[in-house]
């Protein structure tokens, strides 16, 4: 009797992904179903009082005081 092995998907979340834009590119891309999300501009947002990241996918990117990721809304 042979035994069913079955992988967990390999989801990782946003406020996983290392703190760098390299690898906030390489997730974003990745969820993208691999088409290349890049950087747009980066500026300090004065209601967040951070650097943000404004991405190619639409959506604005910084990271928290801990160094994870979050969309800023």
């Amino acid at each position: 009797m042979s035994q069913a092995f079955v992988k967990e998907e390999d989801a990782q979340w946003l406020h996983d992904v290392p703190p760098t834009i390299g690898a906030l590119i390489n997730y974003l891309t990745n969820e993208n179903n691999g088409i290349r999300v890049y950087e747009q501009k980066t500026f300090f947002h004065p209601k967040e009082k951070r650097e943000v990241h404004q991405m190619s996918n639409g959506l604005v990117y910084a990271k928290d005081d801990q160094g994870k990721w979050y969309i800023v809304w």
